[in-house]
């Protein structure tokens, strides 16, 4: 007869100081925002008015327009734009009110968070896999969890949760946290989670209740915000293939449901390969009762540079 399963006992998990972690990302490689001025109009001015090249114009004119009309401009993003250093450029978008609100994975605030304490993120799977040391690290899983424990009881999201404890403990690199910014200029940030994709959940202090509760709350909160895309407003997906694709088209499902026609907003999906999730639950399902959507291929070291900049040059 085959032995019934029982949940496997995590309190004798070992775990390791990230102090002593190999990381592939560094602060000192994110992007420099200049002080100095860039024409950019010149290269924007050199895209044709055709295909990608209008599109992308088009797009720039939404942002702008709805940064103008006060509308919503929301970010959703997976964590290989926090590993590809380009936080500083979204951060400044924060500070000059174009962007209203990000929208994460569990990646991305794994990231974000252990960039705020260390200014470094991304470890080598490959070499730690194989000991059992893949994830196992004390400060990120002990910290976040904590704080998502404490926003259970405290019946708030997760973001919100791991953006005041960064800046409670003063993290040395808040500067550089979409987490702590998010809470030092009241923008939202939800974090969207699927338990057992993330490395804290292999941490001994992981709560699966408080998990799931946290980020039920910010589903909650991420749903109500979607509200305000109304009439002009413009949300982007940066590389999140699954998670985020989904828990969007649900969140629209809940406030078209509650009355609200949600229409006449730009939808955009930014990756370095096209995926159906994000084209058809992003870009094109969610603007088919009014709306435009738009997809764009490529690196995003390359691609969000750019918006950025010709963002800047339109405001």
């Amino acid at each position: 007869m085959k032995k019934k399963l029982i949940p496997i006992d995590m309190s004798a998990v070992s775990t390791y100081s990230l102090k002593d972690r190999i990381s592939k990302v560094s602060v000192k490689d994110f992007a420099k925002i200049s002080d100095h001025n860039i024409d950019i109009s010149s290269l924007l001015n050199c895209l044709p008015n055709l295909l990608k090249g209008e599109q992308f114009l088009h797009l720039v004119d939404c942002i702008v327009s709805a940064y103008r009309k006060e509308k919503s401009v929301i970010v959703m993003m997976g964590g290989h734009v926090i590993k590809c250093g380009l936080s500083p450029l979204l951060i400044s978008l924060v500070k000059k009110g174009v962007i209203s609100g990000f929208v994460f994975n569990g990646a991305s605030s794994i990231h974000d968070f252990e960039i705020a304490l260390i200014g470094e993120t991304s470890e080598d799977v490959s070499e730690y896999l194989q000991d059992g040391k893949f994830g196992m690290w004390e400060e990120t899983g002990k910290l976040m969890n904590d704080a998502i424990i404490s926003a259970a009881e405290s019946d708030i999201g997760m973001g919100e949760a791991l953006g005041k404890l960064l800046i409670d403990i003063n993290a040395p690199y808040n500067e550089y946290s979409l987490l702590a910014t998010g809470i030092k200029y009241n923008i939202p940030i939800t974090v969207h989670v699927a338990i057992g994709t993330d490395i804290i959940h292999q941490h001994p202090s992981a709560n699966g209740a408080a998990i799931g509760q946290a980020s039920f709350t910010d589903f909650q909160l991420f749903t109500q915000s979607i509200i305000e895309l109304e009439d002009g407003g413009v949300i982007m997906n940066f590389g999140s293939a699954v998670i985020l694709p989904e828990v969007f088209l649900k969140a629209l499902t809940i406030a078209r449901n509650l009355g609200h026609t949600i229409s006449n907003f730009t939808a955009a999906d930014f990756d370095m390969i096209q995926q159906y999730r994000p084209s058809e639950n992003v870009v094109r399902r969610p603007t088919e009762m009014g709306g435009t959507g738009y997809t764009f291929t490529g690196h995003h070291e390359l691609m969000i540079p750019l918006l950025f900049q010709a963002i800047l040059s339109k405001i």
